[in-house]
């Protein structure tokens, strides 16, 4: 459907039937954009498995839209450049620079 293939602006959640987690990962990620996914399991080794494999700059466990400030927070895909947030955000804010010099020494 044309919901699972856009991008919206606010909380949006895409219900769908499956046959396999597999299935699921491939659909979610066959899309141009990649914000955000949320994961909801009772099964700890599917929500890693799922979570590693998804596309999205972040992904939440059995919860959603908890933000951490210490956290990045970024899409995939066309949902965004760079990351706000966390130590990842101070990039964008600065540019490494590489200054090689012979220092004459002092005779003494």
């Amino acid at each position: 459907s044309s919901g699972i293939n856009a991008e919206y602006g606010g909380p949006v959640m895409q219900i769908s039937s499956f046959k396999t987690v597999e299935e699921v990962v491939e659909r979610a990620n066959n899309t141009n954009y990649g914000l955000a996914a949320g994961v909801f399991t009772k099964n700890v080794d599917t929500m890693y498995r799922v979570s590693s494999a998804l596309r999205a700059g972040h992904v939440w466990g059995n919860t959603y839209n908890v933000l951490v400030t210490q956290s990045p927070f970024g899409g995939f895909k066309e949902s965004g450049f760079g990351r706000d947030l966390g130590e990842y955000a101070l990039s964008s804010y600065t540019e490494v620079k590489c200054v090689t010099m012979a220092v004459p020494q002092k005779n003494s």
